[in-house]
């Protein structure tokens, strides 16, 4: 018989809060399902090896860290992406076709969600490999619910463009097509470009466009702030830039 593929979520720290207690946004069955994981996709190993860890003082893992299969997704995939059919991952899931379950992970959050991993997924639909996710948290989805912006309509467009002239013309359009259409426009940046990216949104939106911003959260560091343009422009700037933070703009 085949294994199975988990989809296990990381907690959103990138692996800082090593003291954190992972029960803190992980329930209990996602813990007990990777501590049971001796075969890996990662994003990272070390940064799976540091979450691993944090699993282990939980619960016993089913093997020492440094016995465990830990494959790495090729650069090229975290840079361009594996969503477009370019990168085949059948030959990571070797293990699953052996009958051993796998776990799929990333830095933070869920995998294949903002993040590497589709490909492996893909991959295992493919090959009938079952595909279980597992609960944990979704920084996507915990920032369109603190926004107060519509969770009924919604797209996540990925990153924007860091040229400046091409960054304003893709803001204009995304407000374009919130303003329009109602759909929310979700979007990320890494941490040293997130007070770049606050100034181009309040240079180039609309006074009354309202813009949601969430970085952190389930941390104690979490901040999520929403209001329109106008009232952005009187607010003191607290945006961490030690973590990824994700915006969102409406109506």
């Amino acid at each position: 018989m085949k294994g199975q593929l988990y989809l296990v979520p990381a907690p959103l720290d990138f692996g800082c809060a090593q003291s954190a207690d992972l029960r803190a946004t992980l329930p209990m069955g996602t813990i007990t399902i990777a501590a049971g994981l001796a075969h890996w996709v990662c994003e990272n190993a070390k940064s799976a090896r540091a979450y691993l860890k944090r699993v282990n003082d939980i619960t016993p893992l089913c093997q020492p860290i440094q016995a465990l299969s830990l494959v790495e997704l090729p650069r090229e995939v975290h840079k361009k992406g594996d969503h477009n059919g370019n990168f085949d991952a059948r030959a990571l899931l070797q293990p699953a076709l052996d009958g051993h379950n796998m776990g799929l992970v990333s830095e933070a959050g869920m995998p294949a969600v903002a993040d590497p991993g589709s490909s492996v997924v893909r991959a295992a639909h493919e090959l009938g490999i079952k595909v279980v996710p597992l609960v944990g948290p979704v920084s996507l989805l915990l920032a369109l619910a603190a926004s107060g912006l519509n969770g009924q309509n919604f797209a996540f467009v990925g990153y924007l463009p860091q040229e400046p002239q091409e960054r304003a013309g893709r803001i204009r359009e995304l407000e374009a097509l919130a303003l329009k259409t109602g759909q929310t426009q979700l979007f990320i940046e890494t941490p040293y470009r997130n007070l770049v990216m606050l100034k181009a949104l309040l240079q180039t939106l609309q006074h009354n466009t309202r813009l949601a911003i969430s970085s952190g959260l389930t941390l104690d560091s979490a901040s999520s702030t929403s209001d329109c343009i106008k009232e952005w422009k009187h607010k003191p700037v607290l945006l961490n830039n030690a973590t990824p933070a994700v915006f969102a703009i409406g109506r």
